[in-house]
């Protein structure tokens, strides 16, 4: 009898430690993407992308996890048409040729049950670099609407606009962006 308690312990921490991975949807009403930079020095603009899709995989257990982001470059948003076009051309993200920006991680870091960050490879305009997402917050509960689980979190990183090929204008407008993304999945 002994023996049976003590197999029976051994398989529920095993069983426990291999809990199977949990897979989000990016909630595309509610996950905003956006960069921030010096403008002349007089200000900190904020613009922001509108469409965005991907999926985050979590194995709180295992402390692992994904994440795979797209965005849609084409729908970059600054609150006016004339400068969106302006930013969507060749010398900036060149949209007729590169329509999508890309996010895809090769780990994700936890303290405890949560994740603080997420190394990765972002890919603007054709170029691709490795990036760390530092995750400034984190929450998962039950959707009170839709009553499913899901997950919201911030992660910021920032980079240098110059070693994506997009360096007009600096540094009178900074080389330096803040990008940012403010996202929410709903499990599967």
């Amino acid at each position: 009898m002994k023996k049976l308690a003590i197999a029976l312990a051994l398989a529920s921490l095993t069983s426990s430690a291999f809990a199977a991975p949990e897979t989000f949807n990016l909630d595309p009403h509610h996950t905003a993407p956006y960069f921030s930079y010096s403008h002349f020095g007089y200000s900190t603009q904020i613009q922001r992308f509108d469409k965005t899709s991907g999926k985050l995989v979590l194995d709180r257990a295992a402390k692992t996890g994904s994440v795979d982001v797209s965005i849609d470059a084409k729908s970059v948003n600054t609150g006016y048409a004339l400068f969106n076009e302006h930013i969507q051309a060749v010398d900036y993200f060149d949209t007729a040729k590169y329509p999508t920006i890309t996010f895809k991680s090769t780990a994700v870091k936890f303290e405890g049950d949560k994740p603080v960050a997420v190394e990765g490879n972002l890919t603007v305009k054709g170029v691709t670099k490795p990036v760390t997402l530092t995750v400034t917050s984190f929450h998962s509960m039950a959707h009170p609407m839709l009553k499913r689980d899901a997950i919201g979190a911030n992660a910021v990183t920032k980079i240098k606009r110059s070693e994506f090929n997009m360096g007009k204008n600096a540094p009178y407008v900074s080389d330096e962006v803040t990008l940012t993304i403010a996202v929410e999945a709903i499990k599967e």
